[in-house]
């Protein structure tokens, strides 16, 4: 990774339908290493293809944008950068719903090599991280919606990657398993140095981050440095 700031977006646009649609309309952004960075504003603002770009799930149309010194606008290797460099919390989790939790955790590390001996010692370390090693064995239909967003953590933490994206993690979840989550983040990017950077429509979650940055039509019309 290169020296300055983790995250770097300058003038971001991203259209769909042959053009007829913009998601961002010049968003810049910028992230400092260890960072917790919360992006709110209404629904169609383009918070969550933001993330898509962060995660390299997409391309922009026009813009520049670096991420842990990757430019991820002509970045040919974008398989890699998401297995090493990059970990996502979706609303909806999205774990496969035939395999256990340990399993879940360990699709991200078949992008590095290790062993499967190895990967499953990972996959236990992190579910013991996330509080939730005695369900190892479960699938995700025997975990309640608080316990596979545990899972889904530990997953975008697998291979130990320097940014972490939620998207709207506490979405679908009660207000108890929501702040648990959120409290649970929390922790992670202190103990593990990661930088944060969660989309969501609630302030009051938004208000926990280092700096709230708010989003509307397609780019950043706040965006205070904390203090």
């Amino acid at each position: 990774m290169s020296d300055g700031p983790l995250v770097v977006a300058e003038g971001l646009v991203k259209r769909y339908e042959g053009g007829r649609i913009s998601a961002l309309a010049g968003m810049s952004l910028t992230v400092e290493a260890g960072e917790f960075v919360g992006i709110i504003g209404p629904s169609g603002c383009g918070k969550s293809t933001l993330l898509h770009l962060l995660a390299a799930l997409e391309r922009p149309d026009e813009g520049a944008l670096r991420v842990a010194g990757h430019d991820l606008t002509s970045h040919r290797a974008l398989n890699h950068y998401r297995a090493h460099h990059v970990g996502i919390v979706f609303q909806l989790h999205n774990l496969l719903p035939n395999l256990t939790a340990a399993e879940n955790v360990q699709i991200p590390m078949f992008e590095t090599g290790l062993s499967p001996r190895a990967r499953r010692v990972r996959a236990e370390e992190l579910l013991e991280l996330v509080g939730i090693s005695h369900r190892l064995g479960n699938r995700p239909t025997e975990l309640s919606g608080g316990e596979r967003q545990r899972v889904a953590i530990a997953r975008a933490l697998a291979n130990r990657p320097p940014l972490v994206l939620a998207d709207e993690p506490t979405g679908s979840l009660d207000s108890k398993a929501g702040g648990q989550v959120l409290d649970l983040l929390e922790e992670v990017r202190v103990a593990h140095g990661v930088t944060l950077v969660l989309v969501t429509h609630d302030p009051g979650i938004a208000a926990r981050a280092d700096r709230l940055v708010e989003m509307l039509d397609g780019r950043a019309v706040s965006s205070p440095r904390a203090g």
